[in-house]
């Protein structure tokens, strides 16, 4: 009998778990030397000036955007196909979120509505490099630097994608998660990397009580602090990426030429990206022959795990409809909810586990 085919797994190895070991007999777990290793060797990878190691991926965004000292009411443009913390951390701050709505092939953030959900009170922009790849910089870039508006990258989901060559979280502020579903792991953790140097000083400000050196606080701070642990296991993890990188990209190509159904679109990679593959994300389109949902409980069934990232726009969220986003209509994110499903593609799949897949959907008969 088959193994399940999980939808994510993490790739801890013996190297990983001396790294951490070695921490824990040193007794120096908090921030510290392994912390700021990682910060170092995670800037030189994306050749972003600055690192700054958090507690975990949210706490990026919420400090990317604490940092910029917006004020209540400012408005923040986000996507609204994205995971929920794309938009709640604006809310942290007392802002007013506005989604804008995705491309239906790439489902990034569509500049052209960008442009029309953009008032006098819009402040900042966050965009999503979703699923592994990254949005269209250039025009989003532009917009916002013709109109003074601030531009983070919510690079979660994109370790090591690049756009015309540069890497995903070098062109702005950009935040990155270590949760151990991601393409890399600190088994929680954040990055948050920038090239400016005045976002640096206050970042590193807020995240450890507002002190610049033993028990001088100049400012509001938090403890947002990465752990020694989790730094020795990203410093392992980064060495790895590439390789975790290049196994990603090759089972995708892999279920691109393989995956023959009527009704099923693979992933569409727009020109001049490196998609990464955090999730391979096919669309059952109207003229499948039967339901995601049916689909899902096929393969589940078969022992191959998928999932559904995400199934509602942000604004449809329970939450989001209390706080009143009972009007907001992106139809392109509301079609794309309904049609999105994940498949494995992580690195632990074997060459038998690629071909079971491919196989497996392809014999699916409603």
């Amino acid at each position: 009998m088959r193994d399940f085919i999980p939808i994510a797994k993490p790739i801890i190895g013996d190297e990983e778990i001396a790294a951490v070991g070695a921490v824990l007999r040193s007794g120096m777990l908090a921030q510290g030397k392994e912390v700021k290793q990682f910060e170092d060797g995670f800037a030189g990878y994306l050749g972003a000036k600055y690192a700054i190691a958090v507690n975990n991926g949210t706490v990026a965004l919420d400090l990317a955007v604490k940092a910029l000292g917006l004020k209540p009411g400012d408005e923040v443009i986000t996507p609204a196909f994205t995971f929920i913390a794309t938009a709640n951390c604006a809310l942290y701050q007392g802002l007013t979120p506005v989604f804008a709505d995705v491309d239906p092939r790439t489902f990034n953030i569509d500049p052209d509505d960008l442009q029309e959900k953009i008032t006098p009170r819009t402040r900042a922009v966050i965009g999503v490099h979703l699923y592994g790849q990254p949005f269209d910089l250039s025009a989003v870039q532009q917009i916002c630097e013709d109109r003074g508006i601030h531009l983070i990258e919510d690079c979660a989901q994109a370790h090591g994608a690049e756009y015309k060559g540069k890497k995903a979280g070098s062109f702005a502020t950009g935040c990155f998660s270590f949760y151990p579903t991601k393409n890399m792991t600190t088994g929680e953790g954040g990055m948050i990397t920038t090239n400016d140097d005045s976002m640096e000083q206050r970042l590193r400000l807020l995240r450890s009580h507002g002190d610049t050196g033993k028990y001088n606080h100049v400012s509001l701070g938090y403890n947002y602090r990465m752990m020694n642990i989790q730094g020795a296991l990203g410093l392992v993890q980064l060495q790895r990426l590439e390789e975790f990188t290049a196994k990603r990209i090759k089972n995708a190509e892999f279920l691109d030429k393989n995956i023959k159904v009527k009704g099923i679109t693979t992933p569409r990679r727009a020109d001049g990206v490196r998609h990464v593959y955090h999730q391979y994300v096919v669309r059952v389109e109207d003229d499948f022959a039967s339901s995601r949902e049916k689909l899902m409980e096929f393969l589940q069934a078969r022992g191959i795990g998928s999932a559904v990232h995400y199934p509602k726009a942000v604004y449809e969220q329970p939450f989001y409809r209390k706080l009143g986003y009972t009007n907001v209509r992106c139809p392109v994110a509301e079609d794309v909810s309904r049609r999105v499903m994940s498949l494995p593609v992580h690195p632990s799949l074997s060459q038998d586990d690629l071909q079971y897949i491919a196989e497996t959907i392809n014999s699916f008969e409603a």
